[in-house]
Parts: C-alpha cells; structure tokens; sequence
C-alpha cells in the first residue's frame, strides 16, 4: 500500500525572506564573544566595557570600598 501524497504546503512568507533570515542568523553565531579584558572569559554581549560579570562585580564592590575609606581618612 501506498501513501497519499501530501499537497505541498502553501508558501506564507517569500522565500528571499526567509533567506535573508537565515544569512543574518547564521552571520550571529559566527560572531565570537569578547573576552574579558581581565580574566579572559566571555563577556556579556553589549556591554559597555570589556569586564565578565564577575570583574564587573569585583569592580564595584572596590568602588565600594574605597568610597568607605574615604570619609575616615579625613
């Protein structure tokens, strides 16, 4: 016995669309992430500065720190 066979599906988007969708998705992958400029792993894309979130976090925490020391040494 055979199968019947299936109508070919009715095409909703273009297909020049549909592949520039994937040239520009494919195009995101190859793309490397940036590494931190102080340990070397993967940074957050986007970012403002080239710190992984656990540099970023160290980094505030000793802008925290300092801001304490400040108001006692004087």
């Amino acid at each position: 016995m055979r199968r019947k066979a299936q109508p070919k599906p009715e095409l909703i988007v273009p297909p020049e669309i549909l592949e520039q969708a994937k040239r520009s998705l494919s195009a995101d992958k190859l793309k490397k992430p940036e590494k931190c400029s102080v340990c070397g792993a993967e940074t957050t894309p986007g970012a403002a500065e080239p710190l992984c979130w656990v540099c970023r976090r160290l980094k505030v925490s000793a802008w925290r720190d300092i801001e304490q020391q400040v108001p006692a040494q004087e």
